[in-house]
């Protein structure tokens, strides 16, 4: 055995150390016990990250496909009189499409409201329909289907799939009620996450389980009073409760630096039979587009992440930034000529103002813009920000930084893939070395290419940062767009753009 294995069996947590020894007595635990453990602890028997399959689902799968491959047999029958094979092909393909596709959007596997379920569904649907859409294209049999028989067909099946969803749905939640099914369980810990979980088991009326009390871990229960599940113990109470309250499962929602603990209450579990689940509380952590993904049956946990890590989701956000650039900078190509020609009639120096900047992943690039300041030297090794009537900029420049006309450079820095339409705006390298000593997580909103626009700057995060206060705003939205990162986000900032130009807070 190791040192360090030593050093954790020799001082297990003084919290987990107070419980009664569950386990049965052994002869020579020293060595029987130690090789237990190791069996349990070395195998990976199969995939862990699994999918909450319930009968409930089951039922709202096979009645689902069953109404719509069912409709279908029967309409053909009846207008057509017969069943011609391009229809069975249609059935068949539907039936596999709903497999894929409701799995993917998670039409049985997520609890939402009524309204948002049945959106869920529709969209589903209505995946389903492209791809049959696209696979007759694909095939040229599309002149093989009545297009009236065929859109009847699509519409009634919407319709009756809402119908058994929310059927199938409500006479889940009266059986559960009448029977009352749940099935008891505990909570061991009293911080956020557990408070978070708790009150999501118990809201939720598919899941069989019921959270009947909290066991305190660390004399939090303070942060309890007033909640509607009772604080019921502490952990050295936990055997007695599990006895007394006839419980069949526990959640424990400790700290990821708390995992010592967490195995060593797991251990002692293993003899009560009871389901234990861990809940890690990772949300303590400075989370940067965080997730969980699998490996080999090993469940990886991404605490610090860019959210265009895959591939095609980077090359999508590349192809939209592309084609929407090069649109606009055609339509704004007049606009530019004449920017360029008033920047150099009006002011001595070139025509765009080039400065490294710190890009995707912290590297340098240089962004361009077109010049809005006099020619002048900044101080030896520091930028300073532009302020407002700051004697530095020309008449021309107030205007077009008043208007963000100046950015319309940056459009070639897309072009060339240092930047994107969207993102965190790119700082100085001065002012990054500035600030990422004063704000935690800083740098971190280089995990993403740098935008011409961004979530920041849509809720008036523009122009001088005088305080660090406005800073952190700004970087604390930052973050918040890469961990909300989407194509639709995306599209959803370049719409409000152009209304965020007109506030006071640019010059």
């Amino acid at each position: 055995m190791s040192s360090a294995s030593k050093h954790l069996q020799a001082e297990p947590s003084a919290t987990i150390g107070q419980l009664v020894d569950l386990r049965p007595a052994l002869p020579a635990p020293g060595t029987q016990r130690r090789a237990a453990d190791t069996l349990l602890a070395g195998a990976i028997p199969h995939r862990l990250l699994r999918d909450r399959q319930t009968l409930l689902h089951w039922i709202q799968w096979v009645s689902c496909i069953g109404w719509v491959t069912g409709l279908l047999y029967v309409m053909t029958s009846h207008y057509l009189g017969h069943q011609p094979m391009a229809y069975e092909f249609l059935a068949v393909a539907t039936g596999m499409l709903m497999l894929v596709v409701y799995r993917w959007v998670g039409v049985f596997h997520r609890f939402s409201s009524k309204a948002s379920s049945v959106l869920r569904l529709t969209r589903a649907w209505g995946l389903v329909l492209a791809a049959l859409l696209v696979i007759a294209f694909l095939t040229q049999t599309s002149a093989e289907y009545s297009r009236l028989l065929v859109g009847t067909w699509a519409a009634l099946a919407l319709v009756g799939q809402v119908a058994l969803y929310l059927m199938t749905q409500y006479f889940s939640g009266l059986w559960q009620r009448r029977l009352q099914v749940n099935t008891p369980a505990l909570l061991v810990g009293s911080g956020h996450t557990a408070r978070h979980l708790a009150e999501s088991i118990n809201r939720n009326p598919f899941l069989p389980d019921f959270v009947a009390g909290i066991v305190d871990d660390a004399g939090y229960s303070r942060s309890w009073d007033g909640h509607a599940i009772p604080l019921v113990g502490e952990l050295t109470d936990l055997p007695r409760l599990i006895d007394e309250m006839e419980v069949d499962r526990i959640y424990i929602a400790l700290p990821v630096e708390r995992s010592a603990e967490v195995a060593q209450l797991q251990r002692e579990l293993l003899e009560r039979n009871v389901d234990v689940i861990w809940a890690p509380d990772i949300f303590a952590l400075n989370l940067l587009n965080p997730g969980v993904h699998e490996i080999a049956g090993v469940p990886l946990i991404s605490l610090s992440e860019s959210p265009l890590s895959s591939g095609g989701r980077a090359f999508l956000k590349s192809v939209m930034d592309v084609f929407i650039a090069s649109a606009v900078l055609l339509l704004a190509a007049p606009l530019m000529l004449a920017v360029a020609i008033a920047i150099k009639a009006t002011s001595r120096g070139p025509v765009f103002f080039r400065q490294q900047r710190h890009g995707w992943d912290g590297s340098v690039f240089e962004v361009w813009k077109f010049r809005s300041m006099y020619l002048h030297d900044d101080e030896q090794g520091r930028v300073k920000q532009a302020t407002r009537d700051d004697p530095r900029i020309t008449p021309i420049g107030r205007l077009i930084r008043r208007t963000s006309i100046d950015e319309l450079p940056q459009l070639f820095n897309v072009l060339n893939g240092t930047m994107s339409l969207v993102g965190p705006r790119p700082h100085a390298v001065a002012h990054n070395l500035e600030y990422s000593a004063q704000i935690t997580a800083y740098m971190a909103r280089h995990r993403v290419k740098p935008g011409i626009t961004g979530w920041a700057q849509i809720h008036g995060c523009r122009g001088e940062t005088e305080t660090v206060e406005k800073m952190h705003r700004r970087v604390r939205l930052d973050l918040e767009y890469i961990n909300n990162w989407s194509l639709r986000t995306d599209l959803w900032i370049l719409l409000r753009t152009p209304f965020s130009l007109f506030t006071d807070t640019a010059y």
